[in-house]
């Protein structure tokens, strides 16, 4: 392994284009500058970004946007903040925050992590998603898993007090690493599994025959 190697951050996603239809890369050009956000280096000023001020709610890796869209629907008191780095999934949430006149979303295409470190504000964030993260279920990719001691302490400073963390896995040592990390974090407190909008991850979890796991913490200190 190069030195280059050994400095390179490791990453949970790996950038899988896939297909984009021409609708979604339509939506990408046309859209984009109405939902979109590229902060730079600068700290985020969620009243200027959304134009008024709400609790802000974030999902990480929301995949297609429908969990986002959802919930922006359900709750239009709060302002959604959506990172994603599959641009098709971007394009696809950017046509349906258009086609049902959602205007409580933004959207950033971007490393979660590099973001919440360099853009989010502390102690800004009501609420955390992160709904069925990559597994990485072979052994020698545990380490790739985005849930990770130093994540869960960035994710716990950018949270209010009070704020919640709600997780979502079907693996079940995926949901265990989880619990572990969570119950080793003293900023932390478990909390009763709140209602979430269904996800093509979870419906294809019990197609597969696995538990679909809830975990939702508490920021506490």
């Amino acid at each position: 392994m190069s030195e280059a190697d050994k400095r390179r951050p490791i990453r949970s996603f790996v950038r899988r284009e896939g297909r984009m239809t021409p609708a979604q890369a339509r939506a990408l050009e046309e859209l984009w500058p109405r939902f979109g956000l590229t902060p730079g280096d600068d700290l985020l000023d969620f009243s200027a970004a959304f134009g008024r001020r709400a609790p802000v709610v974030l999902e990480v890796g929301f995949g297609n946007g429908n969990v986002l869209a959802a919930l922006a629907a359900q709750q239009p008191q709060n302002n959604y903040l959506g990172i994603e780095v599959h641009r098709p999934g971007v394009g696809h949430l950017l046509r349906r925050l258009h086609g049902e006149s959602l205007a409580n979303v933004r959207v950033l295409c971007v490393d979660a992590k590099e973001v919440l470190a360099r853009n989010i504000p502390d102690a800004s964030l009501a609420a955390v998603y992160l709904l069925f993260p990559d597994p990485w279920p072979k052994q020698r990719h545990h380490k790739r898993r985005l849930v990770q001691p130093e994540f869960i302490e960035l994710v716990r400073r950018k949270l209010k007090l009070g704020g919640v963390l709600h997780l979502a896995t079907d693996w079940q040592d995926y949901a265990e690493h989880m619990q572990a990390v969570l119950g080793a974090s003293s900023g932390f407190a478990p909390a009763p599994a709140g209602l979430r909008p269904d996800t093509k991850y979870a419906a294809r979890g019990r197609r597969l025959g696995h538990v679909v796991r809830d975990l939702v913490y508490v920021r506490v200190i």
